[in-house]
């Protein structure tokens, strides 16, 4: 055989080599994407590519062998510690991440300091306050992390009164942080004035909670795109499955409502996963991928959802600025 044909069957060889080995890689690739992460169905990952830095700017985290929650009950999520957060990390691409302290933890903010510890500088936590909590506290949970104060009332989820939210607003001002709303649509709207007042940015959780089928048509909307035209909110476009009709895939009213907030604002707009999803039955999970890829049609410009994704959570929560 000649020296010719010998060279050209060895190239032959080579990129037959080259080729096997790229498409072993990409099988791992799609084997480790393939990722089965507990409080989500679905093991896919998303079809649209987080970009570098990018943040999910609200989930809990739950460990009752290691902090034991203030209160029990149906509002406890199992399989929702650090360890099992990091597999939807791994699953959505996220990798930036705020946690709120979930309801069973009212008052007792260790475990989310904890978690932010464990997570590392790209990490920020949400606090849950009672009204004797201290300034020494409040310190300590600002070195530690904590850049804003959440006031939930909305069941089951609700911890904290109405009369508390103006009190500890002014308390935690001083310490630079935001104050995060979880309140029904109406109250909201009836709340406007007290929102006009307010000592802190305002972060509405969840879309504002607007009930459908009004969906942008109900008052609280007309109130926060007022709020947000003011530039000291901010909404969290997260929770479709929350106040939907519709459901998945396309949760097409929640879209509706996502979609006008990005347009009236987007450079104050954030994205969260609300993992493990405690507003849900344990049954009823939501499939984190497709709640991932809704960005997509709620930002179809890529520029906006970046701005969403990455340049907005470190304005809002102080990250280190992207290159």
């Amino acid at each position: 055989m000649s020296g010719e044909a010998i060279g050209r069957r060895s190239v032959l060889k080579g990129i037959g080599l080259t080729a096997l080995t790229a498409a072993g890689m990409a099988q791992a690739q799609t084997a480790r994407a393939q990722l089965a992460v507990p409080n989500s169905v679905g093991i896919e990952p998303p079809k649209l590519k987080a970009p570098a830095n990018a943040c999910d700017c609200h989930h809990h985290i739950y460990d009752a062998a290691r902090f034991t929650p203030k209160t029990s009950g149906g509002l406890f999520q199992p399989n929702g510690r650090v360890e099992e957060y990091r597999l939807l990390q791994r699953r959505i691409g996220t990798t930036r991440n705020v946690i709120v302290t979930p309801a069973p933890y009212i008052g007792d903010n260790r475990l989310t300091l904890d978690a932010i510890a464990r997570l590392g500088a790209n990490a920020r936590g949400v606090a849950l306050l009672r009204p004797d909590v201290t300034d020494a506290e409040l310190e300590v949970l600002t070195d530690g992390g904590i850049r804003g104060l959440r006031f939930s009332q909305v069941p089951p989820t609700a911890t904290t009164t109405f009369d508390m939210i103006e009190p500890l607003a002014k308390r935690v001002a001083a310490f630079g942080w935001h104050v995060q709303i979880y309140l029904e649509a109406d109250r909201i709207a009836a709340a406007e004035d007290l929102w006009n007042r307010f000592p802190t940015t305002l972060v509405f959780d969840h879309l504002g909670h607007l009930p459908q089928p009004a969906g942008v048509n109900h008052p609280a909307f007309a109130v926060l795109r007022r709020l947000l035209d003011k530039g000291r909110t901010w909404v969290k476009i997260s929770g479709a499955y929350i106040d939907t009709k519709v459901g998945p895939p396309t949760y097409a009213d929640a879209t509706n409502v996502a979609q006008a907030y990005v347009k009236a604002a987007p450079e104050r707009m954030v994205w969260g996963s609300d993992w493990p999803h405690p507003n849900l039955a344990f049954d009823n999970k939501p499939n984190d991928a497709v709640l991932f890829d809704l960005l997509s049609q709620w930002a179809p410009d890529e520029a906006t959802r970046h701005r969403i994704l990455v340049e907005n959570p470190e304005s809002l929560y102080g990250f280190t600025k992207s290159n």
